[in-house]
């Protein structure tokens, strides 16, 4: 018996009494009760405030959309527990419970809520370990002991320890910042999506830059934070600045670049755009290169730098409108007026083909064995493609050419075969001069 109270007075505990007893029921009651009561508001709270969140953000916001009904239990649960742990002066044994439950449902909060801005799920669990420590830790008498603890099991490296203690800061720093840098993106990027005054192309750019300023702050911040003396970095940023001059180069010079690309609005997302033997609609303009999606499907991503180096044909660029010329042949002996109203009939019923500007049909050549013509048309959608729009005005030609009479004639060639001993004429022999 001594033993055990011994060992309980080291850890600052006392044997718990009858009072104690009655206080810790009373203490378990009361975590039920808050437990409860966040599964109620779960329940209720949470689908009405799920649909005003799939209102107001819409599809952008599905991760934290399908989470909403469980932070709203969580939540309810830690602030009614917070206020219980609060509210009276609890005994070791009743404080032990609700700094127990309290840690649990901050903790499933916490993991939750980092799980909903798609942290990685060993970055959650650790963060949400920690949270559940340093709560459990406070109910039973501070933190000291545990940091002491863990403050011990390190080396040291020169002038500084190297401990379990600094590590899981130094981690929970990081993962906080980067928590916190991707909320607040994601905040920017929903508020950015719903104004009206900025197009797409502006919106982008204000988020990329914003999330750099956003990763730059947290850095020093984070400096800042676990004491870091920053003039140990001189001789580092010397190295990378070198680094830069030499082997990130073409990364800088890349992502330099896409912020430029995106400034002078030169190539925007959704535009047709011809580079090289690439050609397809710009899906999106990242940090590193740009997405080109072909027609085949595949998705080409060109460097930035390629694009502000090289020549580039940007089909809708100031106007989406493309014109499309179509090559026709017709015979010699066909009737060229009616030739011409059945090619530009066959313009005007295709799909795709636009009344404004209207369809031209020009003849551009006598050819060798035929009257050449061009149909000239019109499209407002050079993202599909201008293939299958040369083929179905051709194939409602050639059907119109064949109610109507009209040939498209085929190349030919006269054959002229001599005889090796017939006598040649004196016409044939051409005068020496």
């Amino acid at each position: 018996m001594r033993s055990v109270e011994a060992w309980l007075a080291q850890l600052g505990l006392v044997r718990p009494g009858g009072d104690d007893l009655v206080e810790a029921a009373i203490a378990l009651g009361l975590v039920l009760l808050a437990l409860l009561a966040g599964w109620y508001a779960g329940r209720r709270i949470g689908p009405p405030l799920t649909e005003v969140w799939h209102d107001r953000v819409g599809d952008g916001g599905e991760a934290v959309e399908t989470r909403l009904c469980s932070l709203v239990r969580h939540g309810t649960a830690a602030l009614l527990l917070a206020i219980v742990a609060q509210g009276y002066p609890w005994a070791t044994l009743a404080s032990i419970g609700i700094g127990a439950a309290l840690g649990a449902a901050t903790a499933m909060l916490v993991l939750t809520l980092l799980r909903a801005v798609r942290l990685p799920s060993w970055m959650a669990w650790t963060v949400g370990v920690l949270v559940f420590v340093a709560i459990l830790g406070r109910s039973v008498g501070g933190y000291e002991p545990i940091t002491s603890t863990l403050d011990a099991i390190g080396i040291d490296v020169g002038r500084r320890r190297v401990s379990l203690w600094s590590l899981l800061t130094l981690l929970l720093t990081v993962v906080v910042l980067l928590a916190i840098v991707r909320v607040i993106n994601r905040a920017i990027a929903q508020a950015l999506g719903r104004t009206k005054t900025l197009d797409a192309t502006q919106r982008l750019l204000v988020q990329k830059l914003a999330g750099i300023a956003l990763l730059v702050t947290a850095f020093f911040f984070g400096i800042d934070a676990l004491g870091i003396d920053l003039t140990t970095f001189a001789v580092f940023g010397g190295a990378f600045g070198l680094a830069i001059g030499f082997g990130l180069q073409k990364t800088v010079g890349n992502l330099i670049a896409g912020i430029i690309l995106l400034m002078d609005r030169s190539i925007k997302p959704g535009d047709v755009i011809a580079v090289g033997e690439s050609f397809g609609w710009v899906n999106k303009i990242g940090v590193r290169a740009v997405s080109v999606i072909t027609r085949e499907g595949k998705e080409h991503l060109i460097p930035n730098e390629i694009l502000m180096t090289q020549e580039v044909e940007n089909w809708s660029f100031s106007d989406r409108n493309v014109r499309i010329a179509i090559p026709v042949k017709i015979a010699y002996d066909s009737d060229v007026d009616l030739a011409e109203s059945l090619m530009a009939r066959a313009a005007k019923e295709s799909g795709r083909v636009l009344d404004t500007p209207p369809s031209a049909v020009w003849m551009t050549a006598f050819g060798d064995y035929a009257l050449e013509y061009e149909v000239r048309v019109w499209i407002s959608d050079p993202e599909g493609g201008v293939g299958n729009v040369r083929a179905d005005v051709l194939k409602r030609i050639w059907a119109l050419f064949g109610e109507h009479g009209i040939n498209v004639p085929v190349p030919q060639r006269d054959v002229r075969l001599m005889t090796p001993d017939a006598p040649v004429k004196p016409t044939e022999v051409r005068r020496s001069e």
